[in-house]
């Protein structure tokens, strides 16, 4: 399969982790009638059971990376072509956005927005810098002796990271970017998009570096 197939795979893939993503907020908001626990509960079972079934899907398509720091970090280990990082990475953010309009589109919403919920401060920043550790230390320790674990064990911790963390666990630059585009239950400020991401990149890279120290001996 071609590099740029696996590219168009991956952002496929995105696009349909935003779908879940925004779509289940949407219907958990409206049906939760202003409980935003039950609201919570819904967004994020939805979200990690959508996420195991994508990565099912994807893997053998594109690796299911759907999340450009997975991208990098798996680039750095030597397990993905550096010279398909940028087509990936663009992939993913054009359908992230995909995944969003997709959403408003299947609840007959204004299809382009602006995020209006701030998500802006120090535990927010750290929530995500944590949050985006943990994804990428659990992505790194998925390896191929037991490839059926990833789906369980990534949607497993994402579900789990909507409710540890105070930001709800983004830990994903195409995801905060394209949920700066929804006014919906999971949308941001686009204000609050750009410092989000520099946590993300924060807690990844440390995460790539805990990989690497602690990685056991081959």
């Amino acid at each position: 399969m071609s590099g740029a197939r696996r590219a168009l795979a991956d952002g496929l893939g995105t696009a349909f982790l935003l779908a879940a993503v925004v779509g289940s907020g949407i219907m958990g908001e409206r049906l939760a009638a202003g409980n935003e626990s039950l609201t919570l509960l819904a967004n994020s079972l939805a979200t990690g059971l959508a996420l195991a079934a994508l990565i099912i899907a994807f893997a053998s398509r594109s690796g299911a990376h759907f999340n450009p720091f997975v991208t990098l970090a798996l680039a750095l280990r030597g397990e993905f072509p550096r010279r398909e990082i940028a087509a990936y990475v663009a992939a993913q953010a054009v359908g992230a956005l995909i995944g969003v309009l997709a959403a408003h589109a299947m609840f007959d919403l204004q299809l382009l927005q602006y995020g209006e919920k701030a998500r802006a401060g120090a535990s927010q920043w750290w929530s995500e810098a944590v949050a985006t550790f943990g994804l990428i230390f659990v992505v790194l320790s998925c390896d191929q002796e037991r490839p059926w674990a990833a789906p369980f064990a990534v949607g497993g911790y994402i579900a789990a990271a909507y409710w540890f963390t105070a930001s709800t666990s983004f830990a994903n630059p195409a995801v905060t970017l394209a949920r700066g585009f929804t006014a919906t239950f999971t949308g941001i400020r686009p204000a609050d998009v750009a410092p989000f991401i520099l946590a993300q990149l924060i807690g990844a890279m440390l995460a790539i570096g805990a990989d690497r120290a602690l990685r056991p001996a081959r």
